[in-house]
């Protein structure tokens, strides 16, 4: 069975990676970097997946160009819902190529963490392969989180604070002055 899998960061990727891996079920990556601000930080994620992949034999589909402009535009206004809008803009940007490249499956690291919201992500991707005519692998890799955090680390590998979009990195790094 051939899956997409959707990849943030390369410390998301280890336990679904391994997961899928143990079911036989033959896995590539695909790095999607449009949300993932500012460009310097999508660069050190890109290449630190590269690096991972390269040392599991694990093949990634790298999506070209940068859109900073457009998914600013697809969120100003609604920046309190704006991970519904980045969830579904990578799920089905993921579908989609699945679908061109004759995958069975597609699925997401974004279910292996335990601050997205894992329903809505379930429920959305379950609908996107629906409509693309493409099914949506569901699996909480959640229970792997810690065996995940202490491989990254064991490995050295660059370990991002922030989901990756320009509001989370001021939420995670602006404190104003009381």
């Amino acid at each position: 069975m051939k899956i997409l899998l959707h990849i943030c960061c390369a410390p998301c990727a280890i336990y679904p990676v391994k997961i899928l891996r143990s079911k036989d079920m033959d896995a590539m990556g695909f790095f999607y970097r449009k949300n993932i601000h500012p460009y310097t930080e999508c660069l050190k994620r890109q290449e630190t997946l590269q690096d991972y992949a390269g040392s599991i034999d694990l093949n990634v589909i790298y999506q070209e160009g940068y859109d900073l402009e457009g998914f600013i535009k697809n969120v100003v206004f609604r920046e309190s819902d704006r991970c519904s809008f980045c969830y579904h803009d990578r799920l089905r940007s993921t579908a989609l190529v699945a679908k061109r490249g004759k995958f069975d499956y597609f699925t997401s690291t974004l279910l292996y963490s335990k601050f997205q919201k894992h329903d809505l992500i379930k429920s959305m991707g379950e609908s996107i392969g629906r409509s693309v005519g493409i099914p949506f692998y569901y699996m909480d890799f959640r229970t792997g989180w810690k065996e995940g955090i202490e491989e990254s680390k064991r490995l050295g590998m660059y370990r991002q604070q922030y989901c990756g979009c320009i509001y989370s990195e001021k939420e995670r790094y602006y404190k104003p002055d009381p």
